[in-house]
């Protein structure tokens, strides 16, 4: 591996650039440290602007992306007129508002176990959240993983507990093991309330938008690692833009980024692996038989994008006697959303957090009008961290952050 040519092994295509370095004498973290590596960084900022001839407007799908690219100011550091926007990939943010409330009504119901990642707990529904929920009353527990809520059923048996299954098709596999565990263990007192989502439709209907600028896609790293490549080689033929599955570190999003631009200077509209030490290109097997074994596509509300075809995971006829929504068909209340929230053009990259009035005043981490402020993989979260101080010193919709060109 030498920091001049992009690596040519497990799917990349080899690019004019640089790689990460190899660790120089012990480096504490493999995999980590090296795609911090500040040579690098600045060896493929180098190649961006070698190649980029024009202005190209990108989008980075994964909310972990986002995240890094305003903690580092990656997007501060690109050429003059080449723009990232964020895109929907965080799975507790586009959870629609009336799942949550199905969610809280479902918890406060006699006699319930709510598991849930933490993530989830402090998401606003129309009128509480689980947290509320929990300090109200609620048996709401935080879980690390959908099997401890299957070991909860076994240890309460008189307990309906149902589990929060939240994601993209990341922790699916992981959602449909617990139910195929539970299956097994004959538990007929365990169930899933489903929220999972499935993201090339959802790149379909960005790019389906009048409203869409984007040229080019860092697609999820992680979830390609378990769904593969294929179905964003049929978007890529079928619109005619690159797709890079990109990784999370700094490195990585710059590796991306210059594989994108490459393609678009070339007229290219490949998907390409920039991820190489996680992703395959048919994904993990063993993983995708699990979830296809348990659930089927079906269509999902995103908040800020409506309903997608086709865009979710739904629990098959099978496995129905594990299925929340059905076990409790009455659960819900009317839903919504806080008319100050602009969540839903946030997450349709039309706007950016900043760009709400909202922002870092009468929505904050404690407070939240919306889930992309709470969520650890939401734009406006990431904002809050890294650039309030200047959003706040700039007039709304200035397009000022926090750190100078």
């Amino acid at each position: 591996m030498t920091p001049r040519a992009w690596r040519r092994d497990r799917g990349e295509r080899p690019c004019r650039g640089a790689s990460p370095p190899e660790p120089r004498g012990r480096r504490g973290v493999k995999y980590l440290e090296e795609y911090r590596d500040g040579a690098a960084a600045r060896e493929y900022l180098s190649a961006i602007r070698r190649l980029a001839t024009r202005p190209w407007t990108l989008m980075e799908v994964c909310g972990g992306q986002t995240h890094s690219i305003v903690r580092y100011g990656l997007d501060e550091l690109l050429p003059a007129g080449m723009t990232l926007i964020h895109g929907p990939g965080c799975p507790v943010c586009v959870t629609p508002i009336h799942i949550i409330d199905r969610a809280l009504a479902i918890a406060r119901t006699p006699g319930v176990i709510f598991a849930s990642f933490g993530d989830m707990l402090r998401v606003p529904g129309s009128t509480a959240d689980l947290l509320r929920a929990r300090a109200a009353g609620a048996d709401v527990r935080v879980v690390y993983s959908p099997l401890d809520a299957v070991a909860l059923a076994e240890a309460h048996p008189d307990a309906q507990v149902v589990f929060f299954a939240v994601g993209f098709e990341t922790t699916a596999p992981a959602n449909a093991t617990a139910v195929l565990l539970a299956a097994r263990r004959k538990l007929g007192n365990f169930s899933i309330l489903v929220a999972h989502v499935r993201v090339p439709p959802a790149l379909e209907a960005i790019l389906a938008s009048p409203f869409c600028k984007v040229q080019g896609f860092l697609a999820a790293g992680h979830v390609c690692t378990v769904m593969g490549t294929g179905e964003y080689r049929e978007v890529a033929a079928r619109h005619r833009v690159p797709i890079v599955v990109t990784g999370f570190e700094p490195v990585d999003i710059l590796q991306g980024i210059a594989m994108v631009v490459r393609q678009l200077e070339e007229g290219r509209h490949d998907v390409e692996i920039a991820y190489g030490r996680s992703v395959r290109p048919d994904g993990n097997v063993a993983a995708r038989r699990a979830a296809e074994e348990v659930f089927e596509v079906v269509d999902r509300t995103w908040r800020g994008l409506g309903e997608i075809p086709s865009s979710g995971f739904g629990v098959r006829a099978a496995y129905s006697a594990f299925d929340a929504e059905r076990r409790f068909p009455d659960a819900g209340e009317p839903a919504a959303e806080s008319p100050e929230c602009m969540a839903g053009l946030v997450l349709q990259g039309i706007r950016k957090p900043h760009e709400c009035g909202a922002f870092a005043t009468r929505c904050t981490p404690e407070h939240p009008l919306g889930a992309p402020m709470v969520s650890s993989e939401g734009a406006c979260a990431a904002y809050y961290l890294y650039r309030r101080r200047a959003a706040s010193a700039a007039p709304a919709g200035s397009g000022v952050s926090a750190v100078p060109r």
